[in-house]
């Protein structure tokens, strides 16, 4: 026996006789608890296998009609491929009906048909009163023009015909994709003695086989899968699609309820906000007003949070917008799930949609920039790399690690990494190393700001040969890390030069000084060379040169940058020339003792400790000494 991927659902008002054409679809009765048979009503979710005339299996999930178990029927909802719309002849559209068929509409569900039941109650008139009635609700939604079968399931009217649209729906309609990583939303948990705990839904994405680890979530237990069934029989492998339990091995099962997730390790975590697109119900007789308290479904989720409107005042009826969820209970979800919205107290179906994104911070209230990047998110859904590219767009860092895009796509990292490299070949994407990529019109835009930030420092300061990286980085609102990146890409394009000890120059530009500054600058290294290993202090130089502060500093700067001049530390200068000469002195002496001898260099040099220690320390910071058991020691290279 074939298993289909396909999750067949009943759907419509309480006693309209779901349970009775289930039972007489597949010969389970889905009404599995005592209080059920006992009250005569579905209360809780009902699974049932149906094994199709050409050979082949799928599930059916009966859902509870009456209205206050809607959170039992959305949880059932999840995953459902075809639903039947069932509408007893004898009552015609119910409340409840129109409650489902939105529900319905919400999920996505998007392919069924009718079962207009207890026809044999009913005369002929009566049934096409019924029909009728049916016509007119579905009007507009999913169902419209699809077929009404006229059945009785105690009676066996029209039950051939409906298993035969059944098989042919069946056979239309796409597999769930087995893509991306494993997720089940929870529908029912329980123990059962020698094997342990037990837990049952149906996957939304991916595959797992026994043996595997799996997370539970919120929780974040991990546990070994020991076992797997699809509709009650023993098989390797569980996929997307498929009515599923698992046995998991160290899960104690009363630490698991229904709205938990059972997923791949590491790319599903609670979420307190999250962003989605909101269409109110078109029969919605109130409006969805801005910090409403509501109650998100997704998935088998009954969570409890507040609404914020993004982009409008409120939403009436039949109207979208966009929202964030800012939960009490946190959500498991993905971006492409779809949701229903209720109102916390009453109970009041609100409207439903799609989940955009797992959101990193609170959404601003009719903020331009956050709704084009909600919109743009919006327009991804359809393909992961779509998703991936918006991602990279919004990505608040402008680029991203290959792990965190396979996080925020649901997919593996060999996946991801593939669709990245696709991308890359169409010239969307660019990647910068290290697992690091960007999008292609994020790494222009960089470019052209580092770009500005280069022009307008040396503009700023045109008596300068080269920048201090750090400068750049301080005043840049890029990632520092990236700034290196796209800098060692200028450097690539001849754009820039790189120097040792982070500094940059602008590829041949060139500096004009006219000729008071060049009578200056000669001064200055005149006199820094002139006093050797005591050098005055720039407010020593301005004195002696009758040159403003700022002048010398600058000069000093620009002799730094030509090399003429080495900085040592605070307000000490030397002449370039002189440095090297000492450097050759304490090698020297260091070869001669074993040992630097201070005294004998002080000598050797001229100079006081004043001045030495701060060129020793400079030598240590350089690699050219290290201490060693309180001496100064050449560093071996």
């Amino acid at each position: 026996m074939e298993i289909q991927p396909i999750v067949i659902g009943t759907a419509g008002h309480i006693d309209h006789g779901k349970s009775t054409l289930v039972q007489a679809l597949t010969g389970t009765d889905p009404d599995r608890w005592a209080e059920e048979k006992a009250r005569g009503m579905t209360i809780d979710l009902g699974f049932a296998r149906m094994d199709l005339p050409d050979g082949r299996r799928v599930g059916i999930v009966d859902v509870p009609g009456h209205e206050r178990f809607i959170r039992n029927m959305v949880a059932g909802a999840t995953g459902i491929d075809i639903v039947i719309l069932v509408v007893a002849a004898d009552d015609g559209v119910m409340p409840q009906t129109r409650e489902h068929l939105a529900i319905m509409d919400m999920l996505g569900v998007g392919r069924g048909f009718v079962a207009l039941t207890k026809v044999d109650a009913v005369d002929a008139e009566m049934a096409e009163l019924a029909e009728e009635d049916v016509r007119e609700t579905v009007e507009g939604t999913f169902l419209e023009g699809s077929p009404i079968l006229h059945v009785s399931a105690l009676e066996g009217i029209g039950m051939d015909s409906l298993k035969e649209h059944l098989m042919s729906m069946a056979t239309d309609a796409e597999p769930r994709q087995s893509e991306g990583v494993f997720r089940m939303p929870v529908q029912r948990v329980f123990s059962a003695r020698g094997f342990g705990t037990i837990v049952t839904g149906i996957p939304v994405t991916g595959a797992l086989s026994v043996g595997e680890v799996v997370e539970l979530l919120p929780s974040g237990q991990k546990g070994k899968v020991r076992g797997i069934q699809a509709y009650h029989e023993a098989t390797d492998v569980a996929r997307a699609g498929h009515s599923t339990a698992l046995n998991i091995a160290d899960i104690d099962h009363h630490e698991v309820s229904r709205g938990d997730v059972v997923a791949t390790p590491g790319f599903f975590k609670p979420q307190t906000m999250v962003g989605a697109r909101l269409k109110a119900l078109h029969t919605l007789q109130t409006s969805v007003a801005n910090r409403m308290q509501v109650r998100v479904h997704t998935g088998t989720a009954d969570a409890i949070g507040e609404l914020v409107l993004l982009d409008a005042e409120e939403l009436n009826a039949g109207e979208e917008g966009l929202v964030q969820f800012r939960m009490e209970t946190p959500l498991v979800c993905a971006p492409g799930d779809p949701f229903v919205v209720r109102l916390a107290s009453p109970a009041l179906t609100l409207g439903g949609g799609v989940i955009l994104e797992e959101s990193r911070y609170r959404l601003k209230r009719f903020k331009t920039f956050i709704i084009d990047e909600l919109e743009r998110q919006a327009a991804s859904l359809g393909s992961t790399s779509a998703l991936l590219e918006a991602m990279l767009v919004r990505s608040p860092e402008r680029w991203a690690s290959l792990d965190d895009l396979a996080l925020g796509v649901k997919r593996p990292r060999a996946e991801t990494e593939g669709l990245l490299g696709d991308m890359q070949a169409e010239e969307k994407v660019v990647d910068l190393g290290k697992s690091k990529w960007i999008h292609t019109e994020t790494l222009a835009l960089c470019l052209e700001e580092l770009k500005e930030a280069l022009d307008s420092w040396f503009e700023e300061n045109p008596l300068r040969a080269r920048m201090d990286i750090r400068d750049l980085r301080a005043g840049m609102k890029l990632d520092p890390a990236l700034v290196g990146v796209l800098l060692e890409r200028e450097e690539q394009a001849g754009r820039v030069v790189l120097s040792a000890g982070g500094f940059l120059a602008l590829a041949g530009r060139e500096i004009a000084l006219d000729p008071e500054v060049r009578q200056l600058r000669d001064g200055v290294l005149a006199r820094l060379k002139e006093a050797r290993f005591q050098p005055p202090s720039p407010d020593e130089l301005a004195a002696a040169l009758g040159a403003p502060r700022d002048s010398i500093d600058t000069i000093l700067k620009l002799g730094v940058d030509e090399g003429g001049v080495t900085h040592i530390g605070a307000d000490l200068y030397l002449s370039g020339e002189v440095v090297e000469e000492a450097r050759l002195a304490v090698a020297s002496n260091c070869e001669k003792n074993g040992h630097l001898e201070i005294p004998e260099l002080r000598d050797a040099l001229g100079t006081t400790r004043k001045f030495l220690i701060p060129i020793l320390e400079q030598f240590d910071t350089e690699g050219l000494t290290m201490r060693q058991a309180g001496r100064r020691v050449l560093k071996k290279r």
